[in-house]
């Protein structure tokens, strides 16, 4: 029986292998024609055998009648979301359940297990554990992917920062000399008296607090980064954005003698690449007492308007400028190193895609 393809109604289409199961493909405009059980079959075999919802079994939304036609009933087929929040279009006919899928679609349907699973952490909800939490802590909570590696670069960060502020935060002498000694001062700093103080302020911390609050946001965002990047250059554009954070604060007041400690500026620019490349997971945002996630774009667009507000304000006392520097030379490797991360995180990629839809 001569098979007429749905997509461009011609009829060339061929039987070829796809993930173990003989489907019909279209030579002409590459869309591929699905059986019934064809499509979960191939997606089993894709996903190693792990996919344990069938696709056709689970789809999303219903679009209403395609104007295509089935290859074997002739009938109008119906148009389908893949998932509900991962929207690809595809044909089904209700008849015989066959499936058709578009060229450009394939690779997209083809990782959608995975894309699924992904879905399933990403979407978790708050709950009551999480809102106390944030209500006694202050602290948002992460709704992300978890890393195929160990961060160990992110630990040793948080491992050093906190063995240092122990070794010297507890006492007034020891502080007075930490300080004096490898504290940055913009002023010292532009007469040539500093070098070392521009890469051993990002390790030093005020006081308990500023310690725990930087070390709680490295280890929020850090993980994913470092996942992403790699350990050597995680390393690489953490300290970047720490030495672009430094010259920011310099630059907004060069003859300041106030000490700056504290690796607020290259968490900031961690904050920078995160929106950019994972903008697919969700942070918590505690309205008063209602607790509520929000996507990194809007997450650290209140940031950076409170640390903008803070620099209008010239509130003493914390570095606004440097937080602003660090988030800003973020973006700019975000930017850079995008195409390459996305590369390199498959997976990443396909949950960046406009067809991704989070709840939030």
């Amino acid at each position: 029986m001569t098979i007429i393809c749905p997509g461009c109604n011609s009829q060339a289409m061929r039987v070829f292998d796809f993930h173990g199961q003989e489907v019909d493909s279209c030579t002409q405009c590459g869309g591929i024609w699905f059986d019934s059980g064809e499509l979960n079959g191939a997606l089993s075999v894709a996903d190693n055998g792990n996919s344990n919802v069938g696709i056709e079994n689970a789809l999303g939304e219903n679009l209403g009648v395609s104007s295509r036609q089935c290859s074997h009933c002739k009938c109008n087929m119906q148009h389908y979301y893949l998932m509900d929040d991962f929207q690809i279009e595809v044909d089904v006919c209700h008849s015989c359940t066959g499936v058709w899928i578009d060229e450009h679609e394939r690779e997209k349907v083809v990782q959608s297990p995975r894309v699924r699973a992904a879905l399933e952490q990403l979407n978790q909800k708050t709950s009551v554990k999480t809102w106390l939490f944030q209500f006694l802590l202050q602290m948002p909570i992460e709704y992300n992917l978890k890393t195929k590696s160990k961060p160990w670069v992110t630990y040793a960060l948080l491992a050093l920062n906190i063995i240092i502020f122990f070794a010297y935060g507890y006492s007034e002498p020891a502080t007075v000399w930490v300080f004096d000694h490898f504290a940055m001062q913009p002023s010292l700093v532009m007469q040539g008296e500093q070098v070392m103080p521009l890469l051993s302020h990002m390790f030093l911390h005020g006081d308990i607090i500023h310690l725990l609050g930087n070390m709680y946001f490295l280890y929020v965002v850090g993980d994913n980064l470092e996942d992403a990047l790699g350990h050597a250059r995680f390393l690489a554009v953490y300290l970047l954005c720490g030495f672009a954070a430094a010259f920011a604060q310099i630059a907004s007041d060069p003859t300041s003698a106030i000490f700056m400690v504290g690796a607020s500026g290259a968490i900031a620019g961690l904050f920078g690449m995160y929106l950019l490349w994972f903008r697919h997971a969700s942070l918590t945002f505690m309205f008063v007492i209602y607790q509520k996630k929000l996507s990194p774009m809007v997450f650290f667009a209140i940031w950076l308007l409170i640390n903008l507000f803070g620099a209008w304000a010239a509130q003493g006392g914390v570095a606004y400028w440097a937080h602003i520097g660090g988030f800003i030379a973020g973006l700019i490797i975000g930017l850079l190193l995008k195409a390459r991360v996305m590369s390199a995180n498959p997976i990443l990629a396909l949950l960046n895609s406009p067809e991704v839809k989070v709840s939030r």
